[in-house]
């Protein structure tokens, strides 16, 4: 492999083929069904898949099968299905689902907005990671084009993962054929902790949601003449949350959410803390607001391997200007809870459930909706040349060491890979740096860097063992 011609391709085609098509990609509100129940009715799924699928037809190599298969009632997926000309079964995946708009874009900026600006494009659902296909595409064309023999690689391409990927068991399982047995795993949905070398994410946190509603009235009456002997309904919920978060702590109480961390992952963090001198994930703070710890390394752990709980929806609350003098009949929160990575999401939900459900504070009634549950992920160790070839490539495009990372996001599929495929390999990477803020306002795609990342994922995959 000539890596400088490798670079120079995809340099190229980024700018020419993928960035393009990424701006035309944000403009186009896709939101999971989760967040748009009436995804098919409105029409921008299908929209995103022509799109995807017409480039891909138009790029992808002349041996190669493109499918779009489609369940009754599921979100479609695409796979394209490149033939080998050596041993090995590659499996690359990424999705084209996005999460809701979400307040606080800067002047200029928006969700379907794509803006360009200093090597970053703006928009939701670029980074994360609707870049996957195309890129994937790309690296396979930067190969070809220097003459290099591939193992065979499918591509698959989902559109509920923001929704936790109920749909995709299905097409695995119906799509076995296609799909093959696995050897090695590439996922570009991830992170990375700074944009100057390759990062692979080597666990992922489990995720469990619901909506946890108290009832205390069948309708609102005056706050005049029922507070003080009509338990407020919200009163009830700060009940009911204290019993899984500790208030002041932010701990987790409930046992089965809980594990103990490998020591070699601790290793990892610490090493990972040290290349970054110390400095992990910035965040937006407000005025002095402060983190829950100073130790770079533990509020590193808390992010990747503890329980946590997130209010991420309120319901039977009006707005501030709407708010009358009314006891209010009912309030729903919804709340989302990080699991570390190999804590089961079921016993997780029965283990919630118990908590919430026993002896209700003043017999007020108390429902738990869940929503599709997501395992978390622990990778397996990786091979020799997996290993060399990543250290490899982060040295030959950034000049610098891999490092591996935990990732306190979730992905579904890869917990579903490492149940089906327990000898696979897997790199799990993305362009998910300090400050992108995918699922927030000013999410953006680093296209330099994304670039070199693409070069990474060439390299490692003509390496793969001949």
């Amino acid at each position: 492999m000539k890596t400088e011609q490798l670079q120079s391709y995809l340099d190229q085609f980024w700018d020419n083929e993928i960035t393009p098509t990424l701006t035309e990609y944000i403009k186009i509100p896709n939101k999971s069904p989760a967040f748009d129940p009436d995804w098919e009715k409105n029409g921008h799924t299908e929209k995103a898949l022509k799109l995807a699928v017409g480039w891909a037809d138009n790029h992808r190599p002349k041996e190669s099968l493109l499918h779009v298969k489609r369940l009754d009632g599921r979100t479609p997926i695409i796979m394209v299905e490149i033939p080998g000309e050596r041993e090995g079964n590659i499996l690359m995946y990424g999705h084209l689902d996005k999460q809701p708009e979400m307040e606080g874009w800067n002047e200029g900026f928006g969700p379907w907005e794509p803006v360009m600006k200093d090597g970053k494009l703006y928009g939701r659902g670029g980074a994360d990671d609707g870049y996957a296909l195309f890129a994937s595409l790309g690296v396979i064309k930067a190969l070809i084009d220097q003459g290099l023999a591939l193992p065979r690689i499918v591509i698959l391409i989902e559109f509920c993962e923001e929704s936790g990927s109920p749909d995709l068991p299905y097409y695995i399982n119906e799509y076995v054929d296609i799909i093959g047995k696995v050897d090695l795993v590439i996922c570009l949905d991830s992170g990375a902790g700074n944009y100057e070398q390759f990062w692979t994410t080597v666990s992922l946190r489990g995720m469990v949601a619901c909506e946890l509603r108290v009832d205390v009235l069948t309708e609102g009456v005056h706050s005049g003449s029922a507070s003080g002997l009509v338990p407020s309904s919200f009163r009830i919920l700060r009940q009911l949350l204290s019993r899984v978060e500790d208030e002041v702590s932010g701990e987790i109480k409930v046992e089965e959410l809980h594990t103990n961390i490998p020591n070699h992952r601790i290793d990892e963090v610490k090493k990972m803390v040290s290349a970054l001198g110390g400095k992990t994930e910035a965040f937006p703070w407000h005025n002095n607001m402060s983190p829950s710890t100073d130790d770079p390394v533990e509020g590193t752990l808390k992010r990747t391997w503890t329980p946590t709980l997130s209010y991420v929806g309120m319901d039977g609350v009006p707005a501030v200007k709407d708010g009358g003098n009314v006891l209010r009949p009912y309030t729903t929160l919804k709340l989302s809870f990080r699991l570390p990575p190999d804590v089961d999401c079921h016993t997780a939900m029965a283990g919630i459930e118990k908590v919430l459900n026993n002896n209700p504070p003043s017999n007020a009634t108390v429902r738990l909706k869940w929503e599709e549950p997501a395992n978390g992920w622990n990778a397996p160790k990786l091979s020799l040349w997996l290993d060399q070839a990543i250290q490899e490539a982060s040295d030959a495009f950034y000049g610098k060491p891999a490092l591996a990372m935990g990732e306190g996001g979730t992905i579904p599929f890869m917990a579903m890979l490492g149940e089906k495929f327990p000898d696979a390999q897997f790199v799990i990477t993305g362009v998910l740096g300090p400050e992108s803020n995918a699922h927030g306002p000013n999410e953006f795609l680093h296209i330099p860097f994304a670039k070199k990342l693409s070069a990474c994922i060439g390299y490692i995959l003509n390496q793969y063992p001949r």
